[in-house]
C-alpha cells in the first residue's frame, strides 16, 4: 500500500511541476485578468461540470463568493451545479445535456465569465453552455485534459491538464483555480 501511496503522490508532483513548466501558467494569468476586468465592471463568474468537477465549481464558486486567504467583499460568483430543484426540472423538461446552458441563459450576461469543467472535454452539457455563453457575449474558460476534446476549440482559453488519469487532473484543475483565486484577490 505504501507503495501505491508513495507512487500515486510522486505522479501528482511531476505533473504539477509540468503545468509551471508549459503554457498554463500564461493562460492562468490572462483568465485572472479576465475575471478581475469582469468583477470590478460588475459582471459575475459561472463554473460548471459533472461529478467531480462539479464539485470543483463549487469548490472555487465558495472561494470567490466566502474568501480565499484575505478578508475582503464577497465576489459574485455561481456554480451551476448545485440548484436541484432547476438541475431536476431542466434535465426533465429539456433533458440533462441543456441543465447548464438554461441557466446560462437565464443568468449570464454579456461581460460575466464562464468556466467549464470536463476531464474529456466532450460533456455534451458544459459545451452546449459554453456554445451559448459564447452567443451572449460570456468569456469562455476550460479545464480539461487529455486531449482537451471539443472544449479546446470552443472555449476562448482552453487549460488543458497533460494526463488521461481523471484523478490527477482534478487535482490539477483546484491546484490551478487556487491560483485563479489568489490571482484575483491580489498579490
Amino acid at each position: 500500500m505504501r507503495k501505491l501511496i508513495g507512487s500515486k503522490i510522486a505522479e501528482h508532483i511531476v505533473l504539477a511541476d509540468a503545468l509551471g513548466k508549459g503554457k498554463i501558467p500564461e493562460q492562468i494569468e490572462s483568465i485572472a485578468k479576465k475575471i478581475r476586468a469582469a468583477l470590478k465592471n460588475g459582471n459575475k463568474i459561472l463554473f460548471c461540470g459533472n461529478g467531480g468537477s462539479a464539485a470543483d465549481s463549487q469548490h472555487l464558486a465558495a472561494e470567490f463568493v466566502g474568501r480565499f486567504q484575505k478578508e475582503r467583499n464577497g465576489l459574485p460568483a455561481i456554480a451551476l451545479t448545485v440548484d436541484t430543484s432547476i438541475l431536476t426540472a431542466v434535465g426533465n423538461d429539456y433533458g440533462f445535456e441543456k441543465v447548464f446552458a438554461r441557466q446560462v441563459d437565464a443568468l449570464g450576461n454579456k461581460g460575466d465569465v464562464l468556466i467549464g469543467f470536463s476531464t474529456s472535454g466532450n460533456s455534451k452539457n458544459v459545451l452546449l453552455a459554453v456554445a451559448l455563453a459564447k452567443e451572449k457575449g460570456l468569456f469562455t474558460v476550460g479545464f480539461t485534459s487529455n486531449s482537451g476534446g471539443q472544449m479546446a476549440k470552443e472555449c476562448d482559453i482552453n487549460v488543458n491538464v497533460p494526463t488521461k488519469v481523471t484523478a490527477r487532473a482534478q487535482e490539477m484543475h483546484i491546484l490551478l483555480g487556487h491560483i485563479l483565486c489568489e490571482l484575483v484577490d491580489g498579490e
